[in-house]
């Protein structure tokens, strides 16, 4: 990863999905058990989680797969990976996690069985290369499989709340189709070509459906820490912050259900095999 995501996820943006990471976990508690079916489906033995974050798919998997597996989780950001290792403290058969940048950590050649990841993968700055380099860590035979967002127009539930405040931040930055980000992954072509490109075979792209939900009480804490609202408003003022979250917050009334906020992320399931 280039310097400047290290800096975002070892800085403000780490500390924000720290701070959001009981939200987080509920809202995105449907994908664990994908990977965890994916692993087991597999038999797999040894995992290597990318990006996992606070360790939450790490953990679903490692309980799912038993003692007999061992899973690793490694990801960029050491307040995370903090986080992810004060989660499993007491633990019988904890998994492993590693603080390194996946995309350029020297892994033992064939070292795991299965390479799997939940929003972990589209923050490369050169994807082909990191497959590229993590497919040398997996043993011939072994997989892949990750979870990726499709378009943004398939998830409003992410461009929401930047739509609805743009006019209030008119420096918030922009998201480029296919950089480094939540929609790098958002075409299906795109992704087979990256694949096959770092020598992965067998390669699959289909789309997943799943529901999401969270307390609606925790809609604005979330706003203004979590996507470019939340990194926008980290240097402006108490009124600019106010205003921003009354506009957004307004936003998603469509997606308020009672006490709860629900959407549904719509996904791509990617496998592909380790030739």
């Amino acid at each position: 990863m280039s310097g400047e995501q290290s800096d975002f996820w070892n800085g403000a943006g780490g500390d924000a999905w720290v701070a959001m990471q009981p939200v987080l976990d509920r809202m995105f508690v449907g994908f664990e058990g994908l990977l965890a079916d994916a692993a087991a489906a597999r038999g797999a033995k040894r995992v290597l989680d990318v990006g996992c974050g606070a360790g939450a798919a790490t953990v679903a998997i490692a309980r799912r797969l038993g003692p007999g597996a061992t899973c690793t989780g490694v990801d960029i950001s050491a307040a995370m990976i903090a986080a992810a290792k004060e989660r499993v403290a007491y633990d019988e058969n904890p998994p492993r996690f590693l603080l390194a940048d996946a995309a350029a950590h020297s892994f033992e050649a064939g070292e795991f069985d299965l390479l799997v990841s939940r929003f972990g993968v589209m923050f490369f700055t050169d994807p082909a290369a990191a497959f590229a380099r993590l497919r040398e860590a997996i043993a011939a035979g072994g997989g892949l499989r990750f979870i990726a967002w499709r378009t943004p127009e398939e998830n409003p539930f992410l461009t929401t709340g930047a739509q609805a405040a743009a006019h209030l931040l008119p420096e918030m930055a922009p998201r480029l189709p296919g950089a480094p980000g939540p929609f790098a992954f958002a075409e299906a072509g795109r992704i087979g070509e990256i694949l096959a490109a770092a020598g992965w075979a067998r390669i699959e792209v289909e789309p997943v459906d799943v529901p999401c939900a969270f307390p609606e009480a925790d809609l604005r804490r979330y706003l203004a820490r979590i996507g470019p609202i939340g990194q926008a408003l980290r240097e402006a003022d108490d009124a600019t912050r106010a205003a921003v979250l009354e506009v957004a917050g307004a936003a998603y009334e469509p997606f308020v259900d009672g006490e709860e906020v629900r959407f549904t992320a719509r996904c791509w399931s990617v496998g592909a095999e380790s030739p």
